[in-house]
């Protein structure tokens, strides 16, 4: 992780059809947490999120709606930056393709890739899905549908097409010396057997609808949509212009590509950039399979990773509307609180695999592992404090911290958390959290102060002091995952706000002689049928 000074994380922009669900949430809740930590880590941090506004299917929708298309995009947009800004997602940029400069961007990809000679015109038939907004070959369907179990109709237009074919054995030759370049491994070993089963070229223009960028000196072609949307990645960073302070520091100094031997979120040591677009698997081809042949078509760098998580199940079903069981995500923060869920989110699911969600399992989580461990571990100790100290953190005599008293060795905690983090493990970096309170907790019982303020003051003390330090570890490692409550815990604990980052993690501690504010509860307990405000 000390080996890069840039970050550049992206979530896939959304597409606008619908209002938000769990799914929007959990993608842009990883790449916000990441983002959190890496800037904590001294990272210089872009961290970019948007809508997808072209299409058929908007088209469709607003005719239903009897709107004009960017009426309809203006109206559903706004819904995703009140998710982002209700779930406390600090992105950097949100990008819209109706933007001029996206347009711009889209259209200056697409005559670079046309004069590099990787664009023709011909006539496409074959099965093509609206709903996914993807083309499908015989072979793929399943009962006569997509393997989505979209429904897929049969289309014969003129056509554009991208000479993807030309690409397979790079794209082979990719995965094998990058072997991070899709994670996690199930999912690069998907995208090899597709790669290897052989690519034909991709018809990448429509002329069946209007709603879209209109393909340079061919106004009756509409660029295809999913050309369209990945250019956004680049769009964000300043493209077409590649001599642009971000463009260079998020995406060119990623050019060069060497072998690695490891797994995860690993930079080339050769760069001083990494870079990673984190999506749901159900988009994986056109992220792993479409787009770095498009970038190696166009001459242009690669991202380092396409990181690839799994999809929310309600209740052990797969969530879908004809089920009437898609999971609002604003609801369930209104209910239980935004931080809560954003920390069940990640506690619940181990990224790659499937999460199950379900209330019961969401409010055990909650109270047993926030309200009980770490929210009575804070309570408890600065309630202590107050009633022997007066609320004023003790002097102790440092050299005490020895032995069994040693306080927690910060470098070992860090290491683990950002090794977790660099395989995208949030639940174990959780995991890795819990146990230090629990740890915490334990050594409440066995030292028991209570007593000890009777016998000997001086060990009551060092008590207390090392409490405050397992909080203040405790608090500034929840700081990505949960930051309103790791902000009151920290607040509580009275710590400099220069002091929260990852590298005071290890280099300060909690300040002797100052008064702590009397305590304020962080979690609350829930039952089944309670509502947080």
């Amino acid at each position: 992780m000390e080996q890069f000074e840039n970050f550049y994380i992206t979530t896939p922009i959304y597409y606008v059809n619908d209002k938000p669900h769990i799914g929007h949430a959990y993608t842009s809740l990883i790449c916000d947490v990441t983002a959190r930590f890496m800037k904590l880590a001294g990272k210089k941090v872009k961290f970019t999120t948007g809508t997808d506004e072209h299409g058929q299917k908007i088209e469709k929708a607003a005719k239903a709606r009897e709107m004009q298309p960017k009426e309809f995009t203006d109206e559903v947009s706004v819904s995703f930056k009140e998710l982002a800004k209700f779930m406390n997602f600090e992105y950097d940029y949100f990008i819209r393709t109706t933007e001029e400069r996206h347009e711009k961007a889209v259209i200056a990809l697409w005559n670079r890739l046309e004069e590099k000679g990787q664009i023709y015109l011909d006539s496409y038939s074959g099965w093509y899905s609206v709903r996914d907004e993807a083309f499908y070959q015989e072979s793929e369907l399943i009962d006569g549908k997509a393997p989505t179990g979209a429904e897929v109709q049969w289309i014969k237009e003129e056509s554009y097409f991208f000479r993807l074919s030309n690409w397979q054995d790079e794209l082979l030759e990719l995965y094998k010396n990058q072997p991070d370049f899709v994670f996690p491994e199930s999912r690069k070993n998907e995208v090899v057997s597709f790669v290897r089963s052989g690519l034909i070229d991709l018809s990448i223009s429509r002329t069946s609808f209007n709603w879209g960028i209109k393909v340079p000196g061919n106004d009756k072609h509409v660029i295809y949509v999913w050309i369209d949307a990945l250019t956004n990645y680049l769009t964000s960073i300043g493209f077409p212009s590649t001599e642009g302070e971000e463009y260079k520091r998020f995406w060119a100094e990623s050019k060069t590509q060497i072998p690695v031997s490891s797994t995860g979120m690993t930079p080339n040591l050769a760069d001083n950039s990494l870079n990673v677009h984190v999506i749901g698997k159900d988009i994986l081809r056109f992220h792993a399979v479409y787009w770095p042949a498009i970038l190696l078509a166009a001459d242009l760098p690669l991202p380092k990773q396409i990181a690839v998580h799994g999809w929310w199940l309600n209740e052990g079903e797969k969530i879908s509307k004809s089920l009437g069981n898609v999971i609002d995500p604003i609801s369930l923060a209104q209910e239980f609180g935004v931080d809560q869920l954003r920390y069940f989110l990640l506690r619940e699911a181990s990224f790659g695999q499937d999460g199950n969600f379900s209330k019961k399992n969401m409010i055990s989580r909650i109270n047993s592992e926030l309200a009980n461990n770490i929210g009575n571990l804070v309570q408890r100790t600065i309630s202590f404090l107050h009633k022997q100290c007066s609320g004023i953190v003790p002097t102790i005599d440092q050299s005490l911290l020895k032995g069994e008293e040693s306080l927690p060795v910060c470098k070992a905690i860090l290491d683990q958390v950002m090794n977790h983090l660099s395989k995208y493990e949030f639940n174990q970096i959780i995991l890795l959290i819990i146990n230090i309170s629990s740890e915490a907790n334990a050594y409440i019982d066995k030292s028991a102060p209570w007593i000890l303020s009777k016998t000997d003051r001086e060990c009551m003390n060092l008590v207390i002091y090392k409490l405050l330090e397992y909080i203040r570890i405790i608090g500034i490692l929840l700081q990505p995952i949960i930051p309103k409550s790791a902000e009151m815990i920290l607040d509580q604990l009275q710590i400099p706000k220069e002091q929260r980052d990852l590298k005071s993690l290890c280099d300060a501690c909690v300040s002797s002689g100052i008064t702590l504010p009397k305590p304020t509860p962080v979690f609350q307990k829930l039952m089944l049928s309670s509502t947080i405000d």
